[in-house]
Parts: C-alpha cells; structure tokens; sequence
C-alpha cells in the first residue's frame, strides 16, 4: 500500500518571515536597540550642548537630554516595534502626571515628618531662593531616562517574554544595581532603591503608561535635592531648607542620604504593595506567556 502526498500550493504554504523581521521581534534585539536608542540620542545631545559657552550652558543642556531620551525611545518605538508611543500618549497625561507628583510628595512629606519628629532632622536655616530652580532640569532628565530605561524598556520587555512577576524582580534589581556607583552606597540603601524600583513598576502597572512614576520619582528626587537639603543617592545636598542629620545611619541614611533609612524603606515598602495590590485588581498582573 503507498500514499501519496500532494505538494502544498503557493497559496497553502506558510511563509517564514524574512531574517530582519524575525531578528527585530526577537527581546534581545529589541533591547539592545531599545537601549541604543535613548542612550546614542542622549550623548549627541550632550555633545551638542558642551559646544555652546559654558555660560550659556545653564538648565536647558538637562532638558535638551530629556527630550533626546523622549525622542529616542519613541523612534525605536515607531520604527521596530511599529506602534503608537501609547505609554507617553497625552490623553490623561496631566491627571496621571498630577497623581505622580502628589503621591511622590506624599511620600516625601511621610519621611520629613517621621524623621523631624524624631529628632535625627534638624532645620538650621534656609539658603538663596535660586536654589529651588538649580536642580529642576537635572530632576526633569533623571526622572525621564531612569523610567524610560527600567520601566518601559528593562520592564515591560521582560514581562512580555517572562510575565509581571520576573519582570518585577529582574528590573528592582537592575534599578537597585545601576545605583552601586553611588558615592556611599550601603546595603540599606540598596534595599531601599529597590524598594523604590519595585513601587515605581508598580506605578506604571496601574496605568500601562509612565507619566504616573515619572511624578512619583520626580516629586522625590526634586523636593529632597531642591526644597530640603538631603543627601539623595549618595549626592551632595543642595537644596532651599538647609537640613542637618544626626543619630545611626539605618535611620539617617548618613553619607547616602535619605534612601538609605530605614524610614524609606518602609514607606516605599507601603507604596509597593498598595500599588501591586490595585495592579492585580484591575486586572494588570500578566501570567509568563
């Protein structure tokens, strides 16, 4: 007994995307690229900044670099994975931006209270009002990047091969790790920085979009560097309340500044899980595929 087989027809036949298309859809790739993309875009317009007089060069080279790391990723978006930039669309960005920077605030103003009232704060004074202004661009970059780098790109490439729960790890640890360098790094504020990375996923889970933790981190970082002057990550302190601190470390944060206390800890630790929490509600927890 034998068969015959009929040779599928042109029309039958699965065709096998074409090499480039099956390598830009592969996560590696879109990583690699993702990343080129906001970092290439980021130097040139460092580069282009440093070749104006140096006293010109006040506040907008920050901005410029914030717009470069917009411009960059929403290249890579349109020209690999050809879609609209839907997590920096502007519908709703002014209510999630808002929201963003009371809740960053909020946390802030936690954090001042439990560590004033416990006497390791002290307000000695206040400096030039200039120095409110100084810090802005600066927060507007670092804001921009870091949540386009760990939320939109490290994040949610991760969860899209892996799911929510490794894209969540994978990425606090990567946040926590990229602030080693740090000057005075401590394993508290490691824990504490990843913390932070972990309520800032949190913050675009509930959304899908980054105007959300791109307030929360700015509030922070801004009003600690410009409004109180704290040591954040491990930077020198600069800001319009002149602050002293006193008392352990794991309370102060000592050199690290406030994200190496305990006091932060626990509140981006509250954060974290009321955000999980409203993420799975709404149904935005992603089993791996």
């Amino acid at each position: 007994m034998s068969a015959t087989f009929a040779t599928p027809s042109p029309d039958t036949a699965i065709a096998t995307p074409p090499l480039r298309k099956r390598l830009l859809a592969h996560p590696l790739v879109r990583f690699v690229l993702a990343v080129l993309s906001v970092l290439v875009t980021m130097v040139l317009a460092g580069a282009l900044s440093e070749q104006v007089p140096k006293a010109y060069r006040v506040g907008w080279p920050m901005l410029l670099m914030a717009v470069s790391v917009i411009g960059g990723y929403s290249a890579y978006v349109r020209w690999v994975e050809k879609r609209p930039l839907a997590e920096l669309g502007r519908n709703g960005m002014g209510r999630e931006l808002g929201r963003g920077l009371g809740l960053g605030a909020l946390l802030v103003v936690v954090c001042s209270v439990v560590l004033l009232g416990a006497g390791v704060y002290t307000i000695t004074g206040t400096s030039h009002w200039t120095a409110l202004v100084k810090p802005l661009p600066e927060q507007v970059f670092v804001a921009f990047l870091e949540e386009i780098l760990f939320r939109a790109i490290v994040f949610r490439l991760l969860e899209k091969s892996w799911g929510t729960a490794v894209a969540l790890v994978v990425s606090t640890l990567l946040f926590a790790l990229a602030h080693m360098p740090n000057e005075s790094f401590t394993m508290l504020g490691a824990l504490a920085t990843a913390v932070a990375g972990a309520a800032l996923s949190g913050a675009y889970l509930v959304t899908r979009r980054l105007w959300l933790p791109v307030g929360m981190h700015f509030a922070w970082n801004f009003l600690f560097d410009a409004v109180f002057a704290v040591p954040v990550s491990g930077h020198a302190a600069r800001g319009w309340i002149q602050v002293t601190s006193s008392g352990p470390a794991w309370l102060s944060g000592g050199a690290y500044g406030i994200e190496a206390s305990v006091v932060t800890v626990l509140a981006w630790g509250i954060a974290t899980v009321l955000l999980l929490t409203l993420t799975r509600r709404r149904g935005q927890w992603r089993a791996r595929p």
